[in-house]
């Protein structure tokens, strides 16, 4: 790491950082500048940021939020939001920390389906109805649902998209997920509840007056158009589908949610700039932004030093070397996007493990996982959910600062990943 470059992209990187974190300046405008940057000293260039599948950006996660928004865009103009507000409100009694705790195991079992952004997008309109009606603040609850959704994520193979990169490098199927990932996903998930009714335990305040109207209305009447729901429940349900059949099918996600929206779009009435108006392009930027300028590290061999290091510091020591990148790859996911980060990781994951001799229950692999996914939760920019949470909040007044949700989130991946670490003490070098 000689090269001047590489220098140069670090500074750029660390300075962009630094004005998303202070908030002077908006992230979108701190991430396209420091994208700039990055093209402008020669970290990479225009065929590595537009086309390169490994330091590029990466369009998949792009064109799914695209068409996941459009669709979502479609289904709130149907009402279903509403109905489903009220629906989970009565449920829970108007209770807020049963409220919480309910949008929670959504969320986290809608994430193992479905991808966590995705999960996101459809449960964030609920939340907002549900604290408006309530008189609660949005922020907590936006939270935990992203913090659900990533702990959610980690259980199935197409909860995350690194697991794909996992999966694909290790020769993993979706029923190793479950059996490895899955019982541990939904014991973080109770855990995260119970760390949510202490965390956010000033926000639960009770109102009787909106709890009673509230039971007393009637879900059903929230819904505007019979037809447009049936024609958007059915596109939905199709593009779920084609997500859970993805080892199947070899569509990618993104692939998925474009078809879905352009059908979507095609059988409907509603007009297309309707559609296109309810997308946060302000999101995709970033996206782009930050794809583009983690490009510049990979590039200049920056991330590849990291990790080789850490290859390096693991050596021949499976139970400390395991430990060693679940405690890496958490606390990198936390300011790099876990996804260039997995992508430049498992090669060197692959080294390790053949090295190793084979490594039977793949510990090494779900070590990668679980560091990659949960360490998403640690910043407001550690993951795309995060992101996309963020954008949404504030496009509805209710903004989230960045320090705001990475107070919680440190909180909460280093108890996901301390539980994390016993698991896989407990169940791979102790009692397997």
């Amino acid at each position: 790491m000689s090269d001047w470059h590489s220098w140069a992209a670090i500074a750029v990187f660390v300075g962009t950082y630094a004005l998303i974190i202070s908030e002077k300046v908006h992230r979108v405008a701190a991430a396209l500048g420091g994208a700039g940057l990055m093209l402008a000293i020669g970290a990479t260039d225009d065929v590595s940021a537009f086309y390169s599948q490994d330091s590029g950006i990466d369009w998949n996660v792009i064109f799914l939020l695209l068409g996941m928004m459009m669709i979502v865009g479609v289904l709130k103009k149907t009402g279903l939001f509403e109905y489903l507000a009220i629906w989970s409100v009565k449920k829970a009694k108007a209770k807020p920390f049963r409220v919480m705790a309910m949008l929670i195991i959504i969320t986290a079992a809608a994430s193992a389906l479905l991808d966590n952004v995705t999960t996101v997008l459809l449960i964030a309109p609920v939340t907002l109805l549900v604290c408006e009606r309530l008189a609660l603040p949005v922020a907590p609850f936006l939270i935990a649902e992203v913090l659900a959704s990533n702990i959610g994520g980690t259980a199935t193979l197409v909860g995350d998209p690194p697991n794909i990169i996992i999966a694909s490098r290790a020769g993993l199927n979706f029923n190793d997920f479950i059996v490895h990932l899955a019982p541990l996903s939904a014991l973080l998930t109770l855990v995260l509840i119970a760390m949510c009714r202490f965390l956010f335990r000033k926000s639960f305040r009770y109102d009787e007056d909106r709890a009673a109207e509230i039971m007393e209305l009637e879900e059903k009447e929230a819904i505007r158009d019979p037809r447009l729901l049936i024609q958007g429940l059915s596109v939905l349900a199709l593009v779920i589908v084609g997500f859970v059949l993805h080892p199947v099918l070899h569509f990618e996600p993104s692939i998925v949610a474009l078809l879905g929206a352009g059908l979507l779009v095609a059988v409907s009435t509603v007009q297309t700039g309707e559609v296109l108006a309810e997308v946060e392009w302000p999101t995709l930027a970033f996206f782009a932004g930050l794809f583009i300028m983690i490009g510049g590290l990979i590039d200049t061999g920056v991330i590849g030093e990291v990790s080789k290091a850490l290859a390096n510091a693991v050596g021949d020591k499976e139970q400390g070397g395991s430990m060693l990148i679940l405690g890496a790859s958490g606390i990198l996911s936390g300011v790099v996007d876990n996804i260039p980060y997995v992508a430049t990781m498992a090669p060197i994951t692959a080294d390790l493990v053949h090295s190793l001799g084979g490594d039977s229950d793949h510990v090494m692999w779900w070590a990668l996982a679980l560091g990659a996914d949960l360490g998403g939760n640690a910043t407001a920019i550690g993951a795309s959910a995060n992101v996309v949470v963020l954008g949404i909040a504030e496009r509805n007044g209710t903004p989230i600062s960045f320090w705001q949700f990475t107070k919680y989130g440190l909180v909460v991946t280093a108890a996901t990943l301390l539980i994390s670490a016993a698991y896989i003490w407990l169940r791979y070098f102790t009692l397997g």
